[in-house]
């Protein structure tokens, strides 16, 4: 296990008097406005593919899984780049920017499935660039006794954008009757907005220190950091992706379809109140733990999914379940990863444990959809929990 260099003087008075440094603060900002513009997309997307084009679940499969996987390898890059160029927020922007121009794209093509899934993996793209520098700018500004918090801290500021979003959508949809061309509008003037703020309020940490040649690709070959990522990679590859748990959300409870975007509300809502309480108790308890607990309620949300009970409050557990899974594992396992990795190349490190969970959720995409084409939604679910349990008994052993 790699042992990270001392913290700088600023990060740690910051961290002894309890406060929150301005980095993660900014950072969380543009994160929010940002997940603002992305989740008025990802909220109109399932029920624009499904009852608008007539897409069918190894086709919604196939999206998803491309939603998901396609940040992965980018990842890797932009963290590499970062590290190597000694520039997270540079790389940072960048990918921030790319995410904003692509919503330009959405009203461009149309009705065509393959024009939408060209747009969908250049906005995600965007976002793989961007996430490796950026949480490494927040673990290079916190102090690893705190970095649970921190994390938490940023993910509630980035849900309460993914919590406004689908209500902005739900509302021009309303009032715009079902014009989807104005939500991809509003979405990039957001998206543009979030680019503004980070290149002119957000200061790169004192923290970033000078690379050494060869490092990064050691961090691949680290023990504890590939058992990391072996583990995560087969969670991440028995999660369904989020439009399938709506959309499976939704039929089985006999939902109208018009509420098809507001369901994400919930989980949003719930990931925001509980990220940093979590974030602050995984600190104390083990991040580690708090990660595979998360899996566990997530695996309780499939098995309501599978039984197929009718009804708003079915509904409800499972998205409010949902959104306990995000807090216990998003921010959580970046935080436990950071230490892990010397600073010279956190950035690269993080990102390699995040483009294995990516590709292996993008795998789970693509497997759900084939499995709910040959036995419908609910026994899909089903079979999904199984493997699921199976995946954290793996994850507490080892």
């Amino acid at each position: 296990m790699y042992v990270s260099s001392v913290r700088a003087g600023l990060a740690k008075s910051e961290g002894r008097s309890g406060k929150i440094p301005a980095t993660v603060i900014g950072l969380g900002v543009v994160s929010l406005i940002t997940d603002l513009s992305a989740e008025m997309v990802t909220a109109v997307l399932p029920l624009y593919l499904v009852y608008g084009l007539g897409v069918g679940y190894l086709q919604l499969g196939a999206i998803d899984g491309l939603y998901t996987g396609a940040t992965a390898l980018l990842r890797l890059a932009g963290g590499h780049l970062a590290d190597r160029l000694r520039r997270p927020k540079a790389v940072a922007l960048f990918g921030y920017g790319l995410s904003a121009l692509t919503k330009l794209g959405f009203p461009l093509v149309g009705a065509s499935v393959a024009g939408m899934g060209l747009v969908i993996g250049v906005d995600r793209a965007g976002k793989g660039i961007r996430t490796g520098p950026r949480d490494a700018m927040i673990t290079l500004a916190t102090p690893s006794d705190a970095l649970g918090r921190a994390f938490g801290v940023h993910r509630a500021l980035d849900t309460a954008g993914a919590l406004l979003g689908p209500l902005m959508a739900f509302g021009l949809l309303s009032l715009l009757v079902m014009d989807y061309t104005s939500v991809f509008a509003v979405s990039f003037c957001f998206a543009v907005i979030a680019v503004v703020v980070l290149a002119l309020f957000v200061r790169q940490p004192a923290g970033v220190a000078v690379r050494r040649p060869g490092l990064s690709w050691n961090v691949v070959r680290d023990r504890e950091v590939r058992r990391v990522v072996l583990i995560v990679a087969l969670l991440g590859a028995c999660t369904v992706g989020d439009m399938f748990l709506f959309v499976g959300v939704q039929k089985t409870s006999g939902l109208p379809a018009g509420v098809l975007p507001l369901l994400p509300l919930v989980t949003a809502l719930t990931f925001m109140v509980a990220a940093a309480p979590v974030g602050k108790l995984a600190d104390r308890l083990g991040r580690w733990k708090v990660f595979l607990v998360g899996h566990v309620v997530l695996f309780l949300a499939y098995v309501l999914v599978a039984v197929s009970w009718g009804g708003w409050f079915p509904a409800s557990l499972v998205l409010l379940a949902h959104g306990v899974f995000y807090a216990c594992t998003d921010g959580v396992l970046m935080a436990y990863v950071g230490p892990l990795v010397p600073e010279p190349v956190r950035a690269t490190g993080l990102a390699f444990v995040q483009t294995g969970q990516a590709l292996a959720r993008a795998a789970g995409a693509v497997l759900f959809g084939v499995a709910a084409t040959g036995m419908s939604s609910g026994p899909a679910f089903g079979v999904f929990a199984a493997v699921l349990a199976v995946a954290v008994m793996v994850g507490a052993r080892w």
